[in-house]
């Protein structure tokens, strides 16, 4: 599975991308809002820390102007990922993008019947919400299930599920378990999923019985022993 995060802070982005964990990042134009800083300028900054794909999302509802700001958008880099919605204007504006060989994420999906038209269409990405479907309590990563079942079917689908409005790692590891292609993070999501109280227990031994040695990796003596010789 393909990890990308959900989040247009570069701080955040340069720091999670040294893990070598990062396959891409995703946008909206509220979080660049956040920024404080201009889209395109950040689309562009976040494009060359990140060489995977980055998603950034049309502001228009028509056709003729999505496929206009698309464009736009593709020209700042070549990993740009246009965002369209799942709309019939989105739709159109995924085929025609698609078509001149931009890559394209279908966001805001909340149905197996919906995934299909975004496949059809061409699009790089289709983003089910599985998070704001277990809001209104319907369960989310069923609709995981049915999508990645369906593509299954199709040799000629070659649009891959990105799993968003990820709430907690439980839905990571169960969107992994369903096949889905990748899963867009918030940065906090992403850091619950090195943690284990298990594993900081044993650190925290492994570290205390190490101290007791006096040695060290790099070859400078420290602890008892150290005392000892001096």
């Amino acid at each position: 599975m393909k990890f990308f995060v959900d989040t247009a802070d570069l701080d955040e982005i340069r720091e999670l991308a040294a893990t070598g964990l990062l396959d891409g990042v995703t946008t909206n134009p509220s979080l660049v809002a956040k920024t404080g800083k201009k889209f395109l300028d950040v689309i562009q900054e976040i494009c060359a820390v990140v060489p995977g794909p980055v998603s950034a999302e049309v502001t228009a509802l028509d056709h003729p102007t999505m496929l206009a700001e698309g464009r736009r958008l593709a020209r700042l880099a070549k990993n740009v990922t246009v965002k369209v919605p799942l709309t019939l204007d989105g739709l159109k504006t995924c085929k025609a993008l698609a078509g001149e060989g931009t890559m394209v994420n279908v966001t805001l999906c909340f149905s197996a019947a919906q995934a299909i038209l975004a496949a059809k269409a061409g699009a790089s990405f289709v983003s089910p919400f599985v998070g704001r479907l277990d809001d209104i309590s319907q369960p989310g990563l069923e609709l995981i299930r049915d999508i990645v079942a369906i593509y299954r079917q199709y040799a000629s689908f070659k649009t891959e599920v990105l799993v968003a409005s990820v709430r907690h790692p439980l839905h990571v590891v169960e969107a992994a378990r369903l096949g889905a292609h990748v899963a867009t993070l918030p940065p906090t999501v992403l850091r619950q999923l090195f943690h284990h109280p298990l594993t900081d227990k044993g650190l925290a031994q492994f570290l205390a019985d190490w101290s007791k040695t006096g040695q060290s990796i790099l070859g400078h003596e420290q602890g008892p022993r150290a005392v000892a010789k001096a």
